[in-house]
């Protein structure tokens, strides 16, 4: 008799080793991978008590059925890449004889553009708007100038130490981004000076640099990314602006950066994007810019 449990937890711990190991994966995607996987293993595990290679098509199809009655396609989509590149693993390795998942298609859905918040609203949003404790205050805007300075992942901007800051020279240090990779990039004077001020106001010197993070809480340990939502949540509530995600200040930087005349392949070096395909969508977001410089410019336009 197979031992499913075992046989299926070994295929899941090696799958998420490739992951890690082999296409530097970051723990969120980790952790989302072995989420969806898991749930399939119960679905399928207590449904059929099938071990994964006797698993067929038609069983991910109802595992994928059932599942839409409770989510969207948006959800149904990353399962579907998930089952995809899981299957084709365990394939590549011996573990099956066939790929269950390959006849599997993602559902198509509208795609959702960033959204940008308009420069000189959220450029007049940074200011002595933010009262209250003086030394979480300096974080909170020392967090949103690197945000929307840098065009920093909220991940990133939790994982900054005092070290990868060079205020000499107006840059940061990203340590193992997205896909595991370092980048360099620059950051405004306002977030040099807001971030000194706030390592003045931490005590933190250069004989103590080290991994010392720079955004913590206030019990001393390094902030959470899902703290950053909270504080950008407020930051736009004070400024009177509609609520967004951290992402969206990405976007903005990355959206401002175009219409003022920066090149795609420069936005793409600053953002840590390993294909140009994904910075071009921030050429939608500025279709209404170019209309009105077309308009403006084009001999026949007018």
């Amino acid at each position: 008799m197979v031992d499913v449990e075992k046989e299926e937890d070994e295929s899941i711990s090696a799958f998420l080793l490739h992951l890690s190991a082999e296409r530097r994966s970051s723990d969120h995607t980790i952790r989302a991978y072995r989420t969806e996987i898991s749930r399939l293993q119960r679905d399928l595990g207590h449904a059929s008590n099938n071990p994964w290679d006797t698993i067929e098509t038609d069983d991910l199809r109802r595992f994928l059925a059932d599942r839409a009655e409770r989510v969207g396609r948006r959800s149904i989509g990353r399962t579907v890449s998930v089952l995809k590149s899981f299957f084709a693993y365990l394939r590549r390795m011996g573990r099956i004889e066939k790929n269950p998942a390959e006849p599997l298609k993602v559902p198509k859905y509208p795609k959702a553009l960033p959204r940008a918040l308009p420069e000189a609203t959220l450029g007049a949003a940074f200011g002595p708007q933010l009262s209250g404790d003086g030394l979480r205050d300096l974080r909170n805007l020392a967090l949103l100038e690197v945000l929307y300075g840098s065009g920093l992942r909220a991940s990133e901007s939790v994982a900054l130490d005092w070290r990868d800051l060079d205020p000499r020279r107006g840059t940061l240090h990203i340590r193992s981004g997205k896909g595991g990779k370092d980048r360099i990039v620059p950051t405004t004077r306002a977030a040099v000076e807001t971030l000194q001020s706030l390592r003045a106001a931490q005590g933190v010197s250069g004989s103590t640099l080290g991994g010392t993070a720079i955004f913590r809480n206030l019990r001393g340990s390094r902030l959470h990314v899902r703290s950053v939502g909270r504080i950008v949540a407020n930051f736009l509530d004070q400024a009177g602006l509609p609520h967004v995600t951290p992402h969206a200040l990405r976007h903005s930087c990355a959206t401002h950066l175009l219409d003022s005349g920066a090149d795609l392949r420069s936005i793409q070096d600053l953002l840590g994007h390993a294909s140009l395909e994904t910075t071009q969508k921030y050429t939608h977001v500025s279709l209404g810019k170019l209309r009105a410089v077309y308009d403006d410019c084009h001999p026949r336009a007018r």
